[in-house]
């Protein structure tokens, strides 16, 4: 894959993504990627936005109290993202400087970090050739080098080891940024737009006759009834009180007492909520 073609065509069309600006910080692109995290674009880039302007530096985020970021985590989902985020935010306050550490090694060692976060925060928050790679990136990679249809099962090795060859000298970062942003695109899952494709004379799958994959296509997770909406519900009744609630207004969001009670019971577990001593209940921190 010849990288220039690709950065040029990233340079020209690329989505002008707040994070993506210049003159953002390291402590910008990381609370982008926690955000971006199985949440469309679309539904980040308001709130993103609002989080710099409140919190521009991971000490300003490390002072509040965790409720106070699950209640400014909205609707993005999976808010145990925003505990991880604030625990991070407390530990580079704490042990960095308030500064987000560069190096790979030392962001995986703040909690809630894993691999995929700490290397893009290396490269597209500090620059530095390391590669990077999302479900996007691996259909890119299957694709134009490997000419299958669909990338297969997950191989951390194998999937850093095929970007790493493809990594130029010059811009690494964004070129590692250009085969995510044509993945989410341009080469998309279900219908590729092939003939927009930058890369597509030198696409492996385009020249077999873009063959099709053996592999069924997974449906579509549902959400209606599941325990993600009912613990969303609770939580919405947490982050529009004031004070803390008692069980009946918390009783009152889902008919299903037994499938309430387990997500009530697992959002205290993942302390999303705490009880008060009297019996209600209220965002961690805010009692």
């Amino acid at each position: 894959m010849n990288p220039a073609r690709l950065i040029a065509w990233f340079d020209a069309h690329g989505r002008q993504l707040p994070w993506r600006a210049p003159g953002t910080t390291p402590w910008g692109v990381l609370i982008s990627e926690v955000m971006l995290q199985q949440t469309p674009v679309h539904r980040v880039t308001g709130v993103w936005t609002e989080w710099l302007a409140r919190w521009p530096t991971p000490s300003s985020l490390a002072a509040e109290t965790p409720g106070t970021i699950v209640r400014a985590w909205g609707k993005l989902g999976y808010p145990r993202r925003a505990l991880r985020l604030h625990a991070a935010a407390t530990a580079i306050a704490a042990h960095h400087g308030d500064v987000v550490p560069a190096d790979v090694d030392a962001l995986l060692a703040l909690p809630g970090i894993g691999a995929y976060t700490a290397r893009a925060v290396a490269a597209f928050g500090y620059g530095h050739r390391v590669s990077v790679v999302d479900t996007n990136v691996r259909r890119v990679v299957a694709r134009a080098v490997h000419g299958m249809a669909q990338a297969g099962p997950p191989s951390v090795s194998r999937d850093l080891s095929d970007v790493e060859a493809m990594l130029p000298a010059v811009r690494p970062a964004r070129f590692c940024a250009a085969l995510m942003e044509l993945g989410a695109v341009v080469c998309t899952a279900r219908q590729p737009r092939c003939a927009e494709c930058p890369v597509v004379s030198e696409c492996a799958w385009v020249q077999a006759g873009r063959p099709a994959t053996a592999t069924p296509a997974r449906p579509a997770q549902r959400f209606a009834g599941t325990d993600r909406q009912v613990r969303g519900l609770l939580l919405e009744v947490l982050r529009a009180a004031v004070d803390p609630v008692p069980r009946a207004r918390l009783d009152a969001v889902w008919l299903d007492a037994p499938q309430r009670d387990r997500c009530l019971s697992s959002l205290l577990l993942d302390g999303l909520v705490e009880r008060t001593c009297d019996g209600r209940f209220a965002l961690p921190g805010e009692h």
